[in-house]
C-alpha cells in the first residue's frame, strides 16, 4: 500500500499514513502529535529506478 505525507495545519508537524489508493480520497488522518483532524495532503516526488545494461 501507498505511503502519503501530510502535513498538520494547527502545528504544523509532517507525517506519513498508509492508506489503500481507494481509500486515499476519502482518508482523513489525524495528526499524530496534536489530534487535529485540519490536515493537508503534501505531495512527494519519487524517483522511478529501473534497470538498464549497458
Amino acid at each position: 500500500m501507498p505511503t502519503y505525507q501530510y502535513r498538520c495545519e494547527k502545528c504544523g508537524e509532517t507525517f506519513e499514513h498508509v492508506e489503500h489508493l481507494a481509500e486515499h480520497e476519502k482518508a482523513q488522518p489525524q495528526c499524530p502529535k496534536c489530534g487535529s483532524d485540519a490536515v493537508q495532503h503534501v505531495p512527494t516526488p519519487f524517483v522511478a529506478k529501473t534497470a538498464r545494461k549497458s
